[in-house]
């Protein structure tokens, strides 16, 4: 009997002690996009209960009575948005000055008091969802604030993080030859040589948090005569493939900064799931990227950011990129390298908009459907969410976002996101509720 009353009372405790909610929210949809089909879906009513969708149907055949509505009748719903590329431990570097400033000015602690503002923002911007790739010299922060705000001690997107990256020795900022030979100069990244330091930190940043292990694959970018890109790989072949090795047996994926042939190849080989920027890659590295569908994450608007600010400071490398991108962009299309959304956010001003790259994926031949792919069903798929994220249908988490206006007529609207939803909690509201 004394069983029986403590089994009765186990839910409510788990009520009391976790917060957890059985109360329901009808979500009242002007339209409702369905990003797998492009359909357009008027006058629908989406329920949420236990911080998931339960239901999507036609206002007139909803017969559920809700503790809450939502009134987003004027409003277009979409899928909370996913940006694959961001580093919230960054405030904007144009040039090297602005990087090291940041790293030898700001302690970690200051950063990560910035970087709750970035997580904050980023999920206002309407993106429920982000793959940060790397900390940039303030430690494993990433890992701390992504428990934060999934403890919701902090407002922010879900996270996937890759700490401290990895590069090999000598060949990341901060640049110690720039300095007074005396001083040992922090690094924004982890340093390795030899495949048993590779392994080494890949294990480490596995054992403390890492959801992803990012690599820098190449440096000093150069254009030949004849209008190809080149670069200096950064790994010897065994460095490389311990780090991809030790990283897909842990059961990881491998993301990598890689520019050009040079790099990506080297990526490929090592078992990377996405290239990151990828602005001088060649058609060898596309046959092999759609052919092996490895995600491309072009981050076209930072390169277009820092181009001209790093021309003046004498190296215009960016600018070239800038001027092949367009057509670059259209030959992947064309080619059918899978393209995830990601920005690079950090690297540029946290207060610049954050959906800036879908004008530019539609300038570069996307359609506007194709263009909100990227930030949901392609990139759900490149983080392993196409269960759980990307798309608004029964048992996925119930991050949601509202435009006003139609955004396969006008991609623009995406920076102007008027409501957001996260596992059925409001951060940013449209309309009033009752």
């Amino acid at each position: 009997m004394q069983f029986k009353k403590l089994s009765l009372l186990i839910p409510v405790l788990f009520v009391l002690l976790t917060g957890y909610s059985q109360s329901s929210i009808a979500i009242r949809c002007g339209q409702v996009l369905n990003v797998q089909t492009g359909k357009l879906l008027s006058q629908q009513v989406i329920l949420v209960k236990n911080q998931r969708i339960v239901s999507v149907v036609p206002a007139n055949q909803f017969t559920e009575k809700p503790d809450t509505v939502i009134d987003l009748s004027n409003y277009t719903i979409l899928p909370g948005l996913i940006d694959c590329h961001t580093h919230v431990l960054l405030q904007g570097d144009i040039t090297s000055e602005d990087y090291d400033a940041q790293i030898l000015k700001e302690s970690i602690a200051y950063r990560t008091i910035r970087a709750v503002n970035s997580c904050r923002q980023s999920l206002l911007n309407g993106f429920t969802t982000i793959r940060d790739l790397g900390t940039e010299g303030a430690g494993y922060a990433d890992v701390d604030l992504k428990k934060a705000i999934n403890r919701e001690e902090i407002p922010g997107p879900h996270m996937q993080v890759a700490t401290l990256a990895i590069n090999t020795t000598g060949h990341y900022a901060i640049k110690s030859s720039e300095y007074a030979s005396e001083l040992t100069m922090p690094k924004g990244v982890q340093e390795i040589t030899g495949a048993d330091e590779a392994r080494r930190a890949t294990r480490q940043q596995i054992e403390r948090g890492a959801d992803w292990i990012k690599i820098y694959a190449d440096r000093g970018y150069y254009q030949l005569p004849n209008g190809t890109f080149r670069s200096l790989p950064n790994f010897t072949t065994d460095e490389i493939m311990a780090v991809g090795d030790e990283t897909l047996r842990s059961r990881k994926k491998l993301a990598s900064h890689a520019i050009t042939r040079d790099g990506i190849l080297a990526s490929i080989q090592a078992g990377a799931a996405s290239i990151e920027h990828g602005f001088g890659m060649d058609d060898e590295c596309m046959q092999l990227m759609a052919a092996k569908k490895i995600f491309w994450v072009p981050t076209i608007y930072v390169n277009e950011y820092v181009a001209e600010g790093r021309a003046a400071a004498g190296n215009s490398i960016n600018l070239l990129f800038a001027k092949g991108e367009k057509a670059l962009f259209e030959k992947a299309l064309k080619a059918g390298v899978p393209i995830a959304y990601g920005t690079d956010i950090g690297g540029y001003d946290w207060k610049l908009p954050q959906a800036r790259d879908f004008s530019l994926l539609v300038s570069y031949g996307m359609s506007p459907l194709q263009a909100i792919q990227t930030a949901t069903t392609n990139a759900a798929e490149l983080l392993g969410l196409s269960n759980s994220a990307g798309a608004i249908q029964p048992g996925f988490w119930a991050d949601l976002i509202a435009v006003k206006g139609n955004p396969l007529e006008n991609i623009q609207l995406l920076e102007k996101v008027a409501f957001v939803m996260k596992g059925g909690k409001v951060y940013k509201s449209a309309t009033n509720t009752q």
